[in-house]
Order: structure tokens, then sequence, then C-alpha cells
């Protein structure tokens, strides 16, 4: 079962890594500058509140979360019900923050996606109501409203000891929930010039596309500035003329030079490694070592009329278990595809494979950047 698991998992990863076939060289990857950058200034914005959700089936806050009952107290005072917080038992009630996203040019009236996750010891937000709750920005100022019935994409059910849960009740969705109340439009009417910024820097790339965007707007109409930002000159300020430029760059495609990379997730045991990548002669010689440790209880018990007492004595066990190292040899300029197969002869793991490329990135071998996420 584990020679499956390590064949499947290796050959799943073989999948993601592309190689080059021999004696042929891909052609450069070609794509709309539109989809690799983004303009400057034209970004989201982060909004969170603090509501409050009614009409849950006794799934609520309990008696220890205070703050839900505070609020649940001061909400009916504005309405001129007047009672003491500390009196009152509510188990339909739950205290959430609430978040949503801000996209870019959102006007008053645009209407927002809502997400409500609770604060307290809820136990679920099943069929619950969110009641009027104001989003403020980062500079405090209120931009959104949110209220409406929660969709909720999992449940809790059980008692007495037997309980079900699927996903996770205590977050839930308000579709179109949130009405934008400020406007944070960025405004591109005012603007001599608009700045592209690439999503993964890179100094050819950025030369090429502002060599892209000169061809089609003109001698001197673009520049790149570093290996991310890209400078278009707006001849006549306004906005529908910098929307018409921008429509027009956006359009254009442009050869992607990649960084050479390998993206290790250590936990999952996931590794991707791009088409660049390339090795130096190096040696990997691997081996594992296996410790077992294994405790047994038994029960000691004396002999009848000795006045003894019976006595749960553990018994401890310790394997060790050395396999033989298993060698691969990797020439110069060796591929991906060459690491992959010398990996899987040698029977390697995914975690034996993160090992082995920090080792190689160590001795110099490995021409690309390692990142452990």
């Amino acid at each position: 079962m584990r020679c499956i698991f390590r064949f499947c998992v290796l050959g799943l990863l073989t999948l993601l890594l592309p190689t080059a076939l021999p004696g042929k060289e891909t052609p450069p990857r070609r794509v709309r500058l539109g989809d690799v950058t983004s303009v400057e200034g034209v970004r989201d914005n982060l909004l969170i509140g603090y509501g409050l959700v009614v009409g849950l089936n006794g799934t609520g806050d309990r008696q220890q979360t205070v703050f839900s009952v505070q609020t649940l107290s001061n909400l009916l005072q504005k309405m001129g019900i007047q009672f003491t917080a500390s009196a009152v038992v509510v188990k339909n009630v739950a205290a959430v923050f609430v978040t949503a996203t801000l996209p870019p040019f959102a006007r008053p009236g645009t209407s927002l996606d809502i997400t409500a996750s609770s604060i307290g010891d809820a136990k679920s937000l099943d069929g619950g109501v969110l009641l009027f709750t104001t989003l403020h920005g980062p500079d405090g100022q209120i931009y959104a409203t949110a209220q409406g019935p929660l969709v909720n994409g999992g449940y809790s059910a059980g008692g007495r000891g037997n309980s079900v849960q699927i996903n996770h009740p205590t977050t839930s969705r308000i579709p179109g929930g949130g009405i934008v109340e400020r406007d944070a439009a960025f405004d591109l009417s005012h603007l001599n010039q608009i700045s592209l910024l690439l999503r993964d820097p890179d100094f050819r790339t950025a030369t090429e596309a502002a060599a892209a965007i000169e061809h089609e707007l003109g001698k001197g109409s673009a520049r790149a500035v570093d290996s991310r930002r890209i400078e278009i000159r707006v001849s006549t300020p306004g906005s529908d003329i910098a929307s018409d430029l921008l429509a027009k760059v956006e359009n254009l495609t442009v050869e992607i030079h990649s960084q050479a990379k390998v993206v290790v997730n250590e936990r999952t045991g996931t590794i991707v490694m791009g088409q660049q990548v390339s090795l130096g002669a190096c040696s990997v010689l691997h081996g594992n070592l296996s410790v077992v440790i294994t405790t047994q209880f038994q029960v000691s018990q004396p002999l009848p009329n000795s006045q003894g007492q019976t006595q749960v004595v553990p018994q401890t066990t310790v394997k060790a278990t050395e396999s033989p190292a298993r060698r691969i040899e990797l020439p110069e300029g060796a591929s991906v595809d060459d690491l992959i197969n010398g990996l899987e002869a040698i029977g390697a793991t995914p975690r034996d494979v993160v090992a082995i490329l920090e080792a190689i990135r160590a001795v110099g071998a490995l021409q690309a950047d390692l990142e452990i996420i």
C-alpha cells in the first residue's frame, strides 16, 4: 500500500511539472497584457463591521458571551425598550464580525457579497438574519451597510454526546446583502499618466510590454520604469480618453518570461516546479532511518494473601530500522523530468523530495528560487 501511494503521488507530481521535449524548444507563451497587469490605484478595499444575528434556533451565544446581550440591550434601548442586560438570557442571537470587499469603481447603490463570522460561542448561524450593520474602511468612514438572511454552507446537529458537523456552521454569507453608501471610485479623469503593475516582476517582460504599447500608441507613449511598473503617457487627460487607452493596452499580447521557481508545501507534500528550472551536476545519496517506540501496559497481580497491590507496569520496546542509502546522479543541465525520474526510481516520498531539494539548493546545484509555503 505504501509503494502504491508513493507511485501515485510522484506520478501526479510528474504530470504537474511541464517539461520540454528533447531537441525541441518550447515556444514563448503570449498572454493579454490585461491578464498579467493591474492599474496602479485601481484596487479593492476591505470593509469590516460588527453586527448581530437573530432568529437562531437555540444555537446562538450562551450566557458567558456578554457582548451579544449588551448589543441586544443597546439596540432595544434605541427603540424605547429598557431592560437590564444581566437579567436576560437568550440563545437565539449571536454576535458576528461582518466583512466585505469593496471593488474598484463601486458607486453608491452597488450590491456587495457579505460574510458573517461568529465571534462568540454560538454553535451555528443556520437560519439567522443579520440586522442592519455598518461597514467601515481603514480610515474609519462608513462605506457600506449590510442586512439580510444568512446562507449557511454547513450545519451542526446532535445531542447527548452524539453530534455531526458539516463544513463550518459558524460562518455564513449573504449574497448581495451589502449596499455601497459612499463613492470610493478611483478618478481617472485628472491623470496625465497611467501606471501598469506587473503581477510577476520581470525586467524583460516590462521592457517588451512597453515596446508593444509604443507600437500601438506611438513612440514615447510608454516606458518601463523598473521590473514591475510601466508608465503610459496620457496625451489629453479625461476619463473617457483614459478608459479607451486602457482598453487598447489591455488587449495587447506580450511574451511572458517567468522566473525559475520551485514552490514547496511541506504540510501537504505538494511540489510544483516551473519549466525554467535547471539543475547543476550533483549526486544525491538518500537513506531512511526509522525509529519506532511502542509501549504496552501489563497488569501485575500480587500473590494470594501477600498483602500486595495490583500494579500497571508499562513495557516499552524500541525498534530502529535503517535502510541502505540510495543514489542518483544528475548531469549538468538536468531537467525537472530527470530529477523526478531519479527520485521515483529510489522510491522517495514527497517529504523526502522536500529535503532533497533543500539540500540541492544548499550546494548550489538548483538554479531557481525555492519557496516554502
